[in-house]
Order: structure tokens, then C-alpha cells, then sequence
């Protein structure tokens, strides 16, 4: 049974995050929660100028509960989809168990449905939370394979720092003409998403292919395992022309995405992951193809 909305002591607030004070509380939410720090995003050029946060503050400016909707357009199965996504959702302890979470994600999805968007989907550790409210677990797939044979030599990628502003522009020009990586399921649309994964993930390497336009987000490990996270460009180059540019001859590919337009066929893995991609809407629409979106989309 839902349990009876109680907000004693609280302030219900909504799309909040121009209000600087508003927005460092729930930097500080998502901070104590999950020891996650969106704080830089201010510096990559801001949230998602689509957001729209749904939160209850206490007497001294905290956020008690919080979930934020914001536009997320994806392909899935060469249709693209008007999408909503849904992030940031806390409550700090004192505050759980007086329905305040239900209460916020009711608010957020009714003002989806009053958007028209015709799905949302959204990341979740606790699938059962949001089967009530609609939303199904869509099975997602990384692929893995043999590293492809050399192509033409290539110039030399260069590194780019999204902290860096010359870098930072380059960055926001192409994640505004990029094209969907796969069109079994890929966003088309995730700059501020994109661009907090290059500093939450240490580990994460940012190239850019001058020749090709192309900016790759990748990892590899000391095993000589090639990971490909994700590709920002108006017309995706291949597989071996990436790795010719990156200057890297590695064991084993591991694509974390379907690589219908890489030029290059992997085996399908069933991704091992305790985060679950969870979607609203669509009927019973799954990918045709096993398939997942983009680590750096993540959200």
C-alpha cells in the first residue's frame, strides 16, 4: 500500500536549478547519498538545460527528497523515440518511509505525460522500486571479439580535457551533431550526461580523430583489453580507423554498445552489472538486436 504523503517541515520546490543555492543542495544530496560530485557539470557548461527537478527542502535549505526529469531522445530499432530519462533520485535518511519518493516521481512522471514524451527510461539498482509505476527492465548486451587487422595509417589522436575551454567547445560542438552510435538502441542527444562521465570515471581516455571528426571515449586495462564506451561524430568511422588513430594494437575489443556502424562484428555478452536499464512506455518494444546504451550516457 503507497504510503500517506507526510511533508511536515518541508517545502515543496520544482525546476529549482537556477537558483545557485537550490542547485548546491542537491550537489550535496547526491554527494552524501552516493558519494557521487555533479558539482563540476557547472564548469562543462551545466545541467541538461531540459531538466525539470521535483524536490522537497527542509527549513535549512536541504534537499529531503529529489528526482529530475529531463529530454532524452533515443533510437531504438532505427526509430527515434520521444524520450524522457529520469535521474537524481535520493532521499537522505531521516526523511524516508513518509512517501516523499513516491510523491516526487508520481510529480515527475505526470509532467512527462503532460510533455507528450511517449517513453522514459531510467538506471536504477532497485528494478522492483519502479515496477509500479510501469517500467520494465530491458536486458542490455556489451560486445566482445578479436582486436581488427591494422588499416591505413591514420594522424595521431590527441587527448582532450573537457576541463580545458578549447577542449570543452570542440566537445559541445560535436556532442550537438553527433549521430546515434547504433540503431538498435543509442541516445541521439546526452552533452551534460557525456561530459560529468569524463570526470566521475577516472579511468575514462577522451581522444579526438581530427581526420575523422570523431571524438572516442575508451578505456584499457594492462591486460591489453580495448574498451570502447562511446563515439561522438556525424558519421561514425570505423573500428580499425579508431584504433589506427588511438595507436593502439590491443588483445581484445570489448564494445559497449551494438557496433552496427563500426565496421566490425563481436560477440554479444549479457552485461554483468548490478545497474538495470528500466523503460516506461513503448508496450513490450525491446531492442531486435542485444544491444545497450552508451556508458557515457549514463545517468
Amino acid at each position: 500500500m503507497a504510503l500517506h504523503l507526510d511533508s511536515a517541515g518541508l517545502t515543496f520546490r520544482q525546476d529549482y536549478f537556477g537558483d545557485p543555492a537550490g542547485w548546491a543542495a542537491l550537489v550535496r544530496l547526491l554527494q552524501d547519498i552516493f558519494g557521487i560530485d555533479i558539482g563540476p557539470l557547472q564548469q562543462l557548461g551545466g545541467p541538461d538545460p531540459t531538466s525539470m527537478p521535483f524536490g522537497w527542502f527542509d527549513a535549512e535549505g536541504e534537499v529531503a527528497a529529489n528526482i529530475s526529469a529531463f529530454a532524452l531522445p533515443f533510437v531504438l530499432n532505427g526509430r527515434l523515440v520521444h524520450a524522457a530519462g529520469l535521474q537524481s533520485g535520493a532521499v537522505r535518511p531521516p526523511w524516508r518511509g513518509r512517501g516523499l519518493y513516491r510523491d516526487v516521481t508520481v510529480k515527475a512522471l505526470d509532467w512527462c505525460d503532460r510533455q507528450g514524451f511517449e517513453a522514459v527510461i531510467l538506471y536504477t539498482d532497485k528494478p522492483s522500486l519502479y515496477e509500479p509505476y510501469g517500467f520494465r527492465a530491458i536486458p542490455l548486451h556489451r560486445y566482445e571479439g578479436a582486436a581488427p587487422a591494422p588499416s591505413t595509417p591514420a594522424a595521431p589522436a590527441r587527448p582532450l580535457l573537457p576541463t580545458n575551454a578549447e577542449d570543452l567547445a570542440l566537445l559541445q560542438s560535436l556532442l550537438k551533431g553527433r549521430s546515434p552510435v547504433s540503431t538498435s538502441l543509442a541516445v541521439t542527444v546526452n552533452a551534460a550526461m557525456f561530459l560529468i562521465n569524463t570526470q566521475l570515471d577516472p579511468d575514462i581516455r577522451v581522444s579526438f580523430l581530427e581526420d575523422k571528426q570523431a571524438v572516442i571515449a575508451w578505456k584499457v586495462d594492462e591486460a591489453g583489453r580495448f574498451s570502447l564506451l562511446d563515439v561522438v561524430a556525424a558519421d561514425m568511422p570505423p573500428l580499425t580507423a579508431i584504433l589506427s588513430g588511438l595507436k593502439i594494437a590491443p588483445v581484445s575489443v570489448d564494445v559497449l554498445f551494438r557496433p552496427d556502424k563500426l565496421g566490425w562484428e563481436g560477440v554479444p555478452q549479457s552485461l554483468e552489472s548490478g545497474t538495470r536499464l528500466m523503460l516506461r512506455g513503448l508496450g513490450d518494444a525491446t531492442p531486435d538486436f542485444p544491444a545497450m546504451l552508451s556508458p557515457m550516457a549514463e545517468f
